[in-house]
């Protein structure tokens, strides 16, 4: 998996280009696509969805348990590589949304989708989606190749 580490980095690097850039973003926001895509500000204190909101240091603190957890549990497994990929995009956005937790108390949030009522997000949650997506689908993969095996 450390082949990979490169994944984490990029996630996180473009993660902290639009977190820079969040600042500017004016205070009505900015739609990008009419009725698809807008960027508007918002100041994230709490996990997905808001939750536990006002507790940024406990979530910064679960978040390096959490992380740490993940790296002593894979590491010298063997894991698919689109799984590992994966875990790679997951470690990325984890670490550009504690580091914001740690550092500033909330996370930027900026994309907001204009065609549902939803959460308003960054690039660190869009690949802490798309990463969970491709482990789950990585170790489903390779459970069908191989059944039963442990």
């Amino acid at each position: 998996m450390r082949k990979k580490l490169w994944i984490a980095a990029a996630v996180f690097l473009a993660d902290r280009v639009f977190k820079l850039l969040w600042e500017r973003i004016p205070p009505g926001g900015v739609v990008l696509i009419p009725g698809v895509l807008a960027l508007r500000r918002a100041m994230n204190t709490g996990m997905a969805f808001s939750l536990f909101r006002g507790h940024p240091w406990l979530l910064g603190v679960l978040s390096v348990l959490i992380i740490g957890g993940a790296i002593l549990y894979f590491r010298g497994k063997q894991v698919p590589a689109r799984s590992a990929a994966g875990l790679m995009m997951m470690l990325g956005g984890a670490v550009g949304n504690m580091a914001d937790r740690l550092l500033n108390r909330f996370v930027p949030d900026m994309f907001e989708l204009l065609f549902v009522r939803f959460a308003i997000f960054n690039v660190a949650d869009i690949f802490l989606v798309l990463g969970c997506g491709l482990t789950a689908i990585g170790f489903l993969h390779e459970e069908q190749k191989n059944p039963g095996e442990p």
